[in-house]
């Protein structure tokens, strides 16, 4: 019999599923409790947040979060009691609004009853929820999934005569820290729906009122899913659970097209007024174009010393949204996509044929690759030409870019070379920071 291949994966692009602690500490308000083995959310830590643009951590997170360090005796003879005493402990220590409790591997393997221990806990009126987000089923993404479904089955809860507010918007786009931009990116799709006429939930970050948000979820009058794949399932659970409708924008806009179009589309299929939006479209387009008018000038008279092709490396949202800009808005030409996230195979089909035409009659070529390795191998094959190779990626592509004599923006995870606070590459403020970003890296030389 032949023995079974066992394969590692080299330098990857994305967490553990116990990643997921960080949506958590990414709510206002909210408390993460680690019920796992000693140092797995460091691990998450350094890969999402310190190594991902020196994010930082707020409230409880980093080296603050509580957790049951499972060891060798609760492998052996169980660990809900030990659970039991660190949810007490974090409930008379932590200042929070919103307790979950995240099982990683040890207590899904050995079968502890941790949901028995946590409903102790909610029945006595204690806002106590449980995730299961063990690294064996799936990666930061899928327990960022997991986690929110689970925060509105246990906390937000049954609604009863619900009356929507036809202006309030469940905004769901990206992973907290996940997407090293995360910050600014909700402060500027909160920004541009609000300057359309619309209130936004958008649960994570400095731009939400925390768990009032969550609690009003049911009264959104639909969701709004800002990616290719992701928080799909969200959206989909809502739809089942609230009779709640979604709107699924698969590309995150950036730059004025792409944008005014965005906002247009909502407007239209939340069925409200467009004068406010197209007033706010009119202003945000006469700055942008003031800024973008200006920076032609730049790139008229250093056109033949730039970069004419590029490559981008990273999770699918950021990829496909990178890519169309560079293509339709720049006029650069794309070389080759690598998606980096393990976008699930269902969702694989529909986001490749978004590359279809990146810009008129440009086709893209993607891939989805998740092995580092890999990555830095096709890489190094893709013929950018004779001029100067530009790769939007991860710290991880700085060898082979430096082979290439290309240069490098890091985008996506991990990120070692951006310090980032509220950055944004997206809507009308984002794309020209990217555009500044790109070049400024470009006759940098960094």
């Amino acid at each position: 019999m032949a023995k079974k291949k066992h394969t590692t994966l080299t330098h990857p692009h994305y967490a553990c599923a116990i990643g997921a602690a960080y949506t958590v500490s990414a709510i206002p308000g909210g408390v993460p409790v680690i019920n796992c083995g000693p140092g797995c959310v460091d691990q998450q830590y350094f890969t999402m947040s310190f190594c991902n643009g020196f994010q930082g951590s707020v409230g409880i997170g980093g080296g603050d979060i509580p957790g049951t360090n499972t060891g060798e005796n609760e492998i052996v003879f169980g660990g809900a009691k030990k659970l039991d005493g660190v949810i007490k402990a974090a409930l008379k220590i932590m200042k929070g609004d919103l307790f979950v409790v995240l099982s990683g591997c040890s207590p899904q393997l050995v079968g502890d009853d941790v949901d028995s221990v946590v409903r102790k806990y909610r029945e006595q009126g204690y806002p106590v929820v449980h995730a299961e987000v063990p690294g064996f089923k799936g990666n930061n993404l899928w327990g960022h999934e997991e986690t929110v479904i689970s925060i509105i089955d246990q906390f937000v809860g049954e609604a009863k005569h619900i009356r929507r507010r036809k202006k309030l918007i469940n905004l769901w786009m990206g992973a907290p820290y996940f997407n090293t931009f995360w910050r600014g990116d909700l402060i500027e799709i909160k920004r541009i729906l609000e300057g359309a006429g619309f209130d936004v939930n958008v649960f994570f970050g400095s731009e939400s009122a925390g768990v009032s948000e969550w609690k009003s979820i049911p009264k959104a009058s639909f969701n709004l899913v800002i990616s290719p794949w992701l928080n799909l399932r969200v959206a989909e659970h809502l739809k089942e659970k609230y009779n709640q409708p979604f709107l699924h924008i698969p590309v995150i806009p950036v730059g004025e097209e792409a944008t005014s179009a965005f906002l247009r589309q909502v407007v239209e299929f939340a069925g409200i007024d467009n004068t406010q939006a197209e007033k706010f479209i009119q202003k945000e387009a006469q700055r942008y174009y003031y800024f973008f008018d200006h920076f032609t000038d730049f790139f008229a008279e250093y056109w033949f010393g730039l970069p004419a092709q590029f490559a981008i490396i990273g999770d699918a949202a950021y990829n496909i949204a990178i890519a169309k800009f560079l293509s339709d808005q720049i006029g650069l030409i794309p070389v080759g996509q690598i998606i980096s996230d393990n976008t699930p195979v269902k969702y694989r089909d529909a986001v490749a044929a978004l590359y279809t035409e990146l810009s008129e009659n440009v086709p893209g070529n993607v891939e989805f690759i998740e092995d580092g390795y890999l990555i830095e191998q096709k890489l190094s094959q893709y013929d950018f030409g004779t001029g100067t190779p530009l790769i939007l990626g991860s710290s991880w592509e700085q060898d082979v870019v430096e082979e290439l004599n290309g240069i490098l923006v890091e985008v996506g995870t991990i990120a070692t070379e951006e310090v980032v606070l509220n950055r944004t590459y997206i809507g009308y403020t984002g794309a020209l920071q990217l555009l500044e970003r790109v070049y400024s890296a470009s006759v940098g030389g960094k």
